[in-house]
């Protein structure tokens, strides 16, 4: 077997949340690209309508299903909606994520547990509804999307919340890697830097000046985009990482180095 062999997702379904926009449709495409039949599993409809389109023009199926990830009962039906059409569930990737930065003696209790939940609450539910697929079947791969805000806290914006919920994730990563390491499953983690998602986008356009310092922290002194994760992400779904579980690789242009 050649090394590129071992990148193959040839034959394998992919479940990537989020993966309507941004980080988790460029993770989608890519996984689509080494051969993985896709579902995307969002909120928004319409995006999730268009996306499927461009990840199927890929030659591989992909299958949207609108789900809530914060809501178990919604989770569930996901994933044996997921089953049903594939039999079987190889690679999870938790992208569902948002923000909601607020000053901490100002921010409500509904600020912080909203974010709490999309960030991380809802990669503990994905993750145990379709780790018991995965467990069933002696193997399978996850990979939660955390973020250098899981290691930092980033200046000078104050969102303890969003840093809490990825501090969060890095440690269930952790955690579900070394309850299911010798049962077939791995689990790995992604922490991406500043990324040109819509967010960033609609502060260039408006010329926010906070853009300036998340530049000047950064090493590299540009912003990431989302196709700059897919490689990591590939890795550590694929069988080249068949050793790996329970790392974090950061894809953040140098941000955490100092």
């Amino acid at each position: 077997m050649s090394i590129l062999d071992l990148f193959s997702l040839t034959g394998k379904v992919s479940i990537i949340t989020g993966g309507e926009r941004g980080i988790g449709l460029a993770i989608a495409k890519g996984l689509a690209e080494a051969g993985s039949d896709i579902v995307i599993a969002g909120i928004d409809e319409q995006n999730l309508e268009t996306a499927a389109e461009e990840i199927q023009a890929l030659g591989v199926t992909c299958m949207a299903v609108k789900t809530d990830v914060t809501d178990e009962g919604q989770v569930r039906d996901m994933v044996n909606a997921v089953c049903d059409t594939y039999g079987h569930i190889d690679v999870l990737v938790n992208n569902a994520g948002s923000g909601r930065g607020k000053a901490a003696e100002e921010m409500s209790e509904e600020d912080f547990k909203w974010v709490m939940d999309i960030n991380l609450t809802s990669q503990f539910l994905v993750s145990k509804a379709v780790g018991n697929v995965m467990l069933r079947q002696q193997k399978g791969s996850i990979v939660n999307i955390a973020s250098m805000s899981g290691v930092i806290a980033n200046n000078p914006q104050p969102q303890c919340n969003y840093n809490t919920s990825k501090a969060g994730s890095i440690m269930l990563t952790k955690s579900l890697a070394c309850e299911w390491a010798g049962r077939g499953v791995r689990v790995n983690a992604i922490n991406p830097g500043y990324t040109k998602t819509a967010l960033i986008e609609k502060r260039l356009s408006n010329e926010d000046p906070i853009l300036e310092d998340w530049l000047r922290f950064t090493p590299m002194h540009r912003f990431g985009v989302p196709e700059e994760l897919v490689g990591a992400a590939l890795y550590l779904v694929s069988d080249a990482s068949s050793f790996t579980t329970g790392t974090t690789i950061t894809v953040d242009g140098g941000y955490t180095c100092w």
